[in-house]
């Protein structure tokens, strides 16, 4: 354990830049006709603009966490902020689609530098039994980006024009850097040997396995070119993270990943959970913004604001939640949470009528609110508390990539069910030209169309429930010379000298 005379300013700092690549995960949506009419260009290749950001995400995660343990996670996080200010500026400037595409891989590699690294510190400075306040702020950012995202991209593209939604990066990522420069203390770095055949088994793996997800649905889930199929790619990914997990285990030397964190029942379970939580974060927004201004007549900005009960709640309660985590057991916390989660989703398909009063979402989005406050502090302070610091870059690795990939198996499994459900729900032919409607649909079609959103909702709603199933298993938390004395003992077996304290 490192101990750092003031852990909180360092937190602070790294919240900042984790804030904005949160906010930069969901204000481009908001923005994209706008960016399909200054750059002329057509939806397709609109989605690209999304799709490549959060594939540059995912992909390297597991080695950017492995990277911070090596060169200290103060390092990579400030080059990880360099490109994903630089590549900001980048996307700002962009003339044309294909430029803004490739900017936005670079700002998406930036964005997965930094990510392991702001869990990494919190599991290095914070004690054990400290983490879980450290976490609920962690937790707050995410639900308060949740709201800022969407509004904020509203407020500038109406104002200042698309590019301003990338401009606004530049400020805030040099001022994160002065304050991570300053307040962030540089930790003792592990040398590690590098585990490059692990390295590029799973690259190949997760960037077939997650290209394949994503982009399913635009190849209507068929052939892409000639004998490539979606189908293909998915299980070439499969195929790859599977001789991946295998070389991990036969490999004498140091892997990329250490299979025995899988050991800790916490560790494991804390990972299914994060990966139903994204899983249902991400499937629910697209139902339901389409439900307010397709069926409402929403503006973009508007829509969002239907979600401030849940971003405030969110994040005005986490603190508490990451504190009271301290000396209560996580997974009572937990268990509610995704409870509360699917009720409050439940509730808000049930009113999704073409004449519902709207303040009435208001109360399932406060709801919401509640019950993501409950998840996000128990499931990474269980799923850090048993990390020593050898491995607090691969394990916040491994989280966040099961995150991610949970919320791209929700962002394709949604599109899909929405799909479906408007074939059922629809008149014949009346799901053509949706795509390019901006104002309410005619009312002959707002029944229908508000059923198959309601009718998709309920899937993150089943989603958490996975998340609620997992977590009541969570082992009861342990005093933490208990925790290190088990981390020394499988040290040893695994050859290791350096030791967590």
């Amino acid at each position: 354990m490192e101990t750092v005379a003031k852990p909180w300013p360092a937190l602070w700092a790294l919240v900042l830049g984790f804030f904005m690549i949160l906010v930069d995960s969901t204000i481009v949506s908001v923005a994209n006709p706008r960016i399909m009419e200054g750059l002329n260009t057509d939806i397709n290749s609109v989605i690209w603009v999304t799709s490549a950001y959060l594939l540059a995400y995912a992909v390297p995660l597991l080695v950017t966490g492995r990277l911070g343990d090596k060169y200290g996670p103060k390092n990579l996080y400030l080059v990880g902020l360099t490109v994903f200010t630089l590549a900001s500026l980048w996307c700002g400037l962009s003339g044309d689609i294909g430029t803004l595409i490739l900017a936005r891989v670079v700002q998406g590699l930036g964005a997965a530098m930094m990510t392991p690294q702001t869990m990494a510190v919190i599991t290095r400075i914070f004690p054990p039994d400290k983490r879980g306040a450290a976490m609920g702020l962690w937790g707050a950012t995410a639900g308060v980006a949740m709201l800022v995202g969407p509004i904020l991209g509203g407020v500038l593209v109406d104002g200042f024009g698309w590019e301003w939604i990338f401009f606004v990066n530049v400020p805030v990522g040099i001022i994160a850097f002065a304050m991570a420069w300053r307040l962030v203390p540089k930790l003792q770095t592990h040398d590690h040997t590098f585990d490059m055949l692990g390295v590029l088994l799973s690259s190949v793996g997760l960037l077939l396995l997650v290209f394949g997800i994503q982009e399913g649905a635009t190849y209507n889930w068929g052939t892409i070119k000639g004998p490539l199929s979606v189908w293909s790619l998915i299980i070439a990914g499969i195929v790859f993270l599977i001789a991946f997990v295998c070389w991990q285990a036969i490999n004498k030397g140091e892997s990329l990943v250490p299979l025995h964190l899988f050991k800790v029942r916490n560790f494991s379970l804390a990972n299914i959970a994060i990966t139903s939580m994204g899983f249902s974060v991400t499937a629910m927004s697209l139902p339901l913004f389409f439900y307010y201004q397709l069926v409402r007549g929403m503006s973009p900005t508007q829509s969002a604001l239907m979600m401030v009960p849940m971003a405030l709640l969110s994040g005005i309660l986490a603190p508490f939640v990451g504190k009271l985590i301290d000396t209560v057991n996580p997974r009572y916390v937990a268990f509610a949470g995704f409870i509360l989660m699917s009720i409050s989703l439940a509730w808000t398909a049930s009113l999704m009528t073409p004449n519902t009063p709207i303040w009435l979402f208001l109360l399932p989005s406060g709801l919401l609110g509640i019950a993501s406050s409950g998840i996000w502090a128990p499931l990474s302070t269980t799923a850090t508390r048993n990390l020593g610091p050898r491995e607090a870059g691969a394990g916040a690795g491994v989280y966040n990539t099961t995150r991610q990939i949970g919320s791209v198996l929700g962002s394709a499994a949604i599109a899909a069910l929405i799909s479906a459900r408007l074939a059922v729900e629809m008149p014949a032919g009346a799901g053509g030209g949706m795509a390019g409607e901006s104002g309410p649909l005619p009312e002959s079609l707002q029944a229908g169309f508000s059923a198959a959103m309601a009718q998709s909702t309920l899937l993150p709603a089943a989603a958490v429930l996975l998340g609620a199933a997992v977590v009541i298993f969570f082992a009861k938390p342990r005093e933490v010379s208990a925790i290190y004395a088990e981390f020394d003992h499988s040290q040893e077996k695994s050859g290791s000298v350096d030791q967590p304290h």
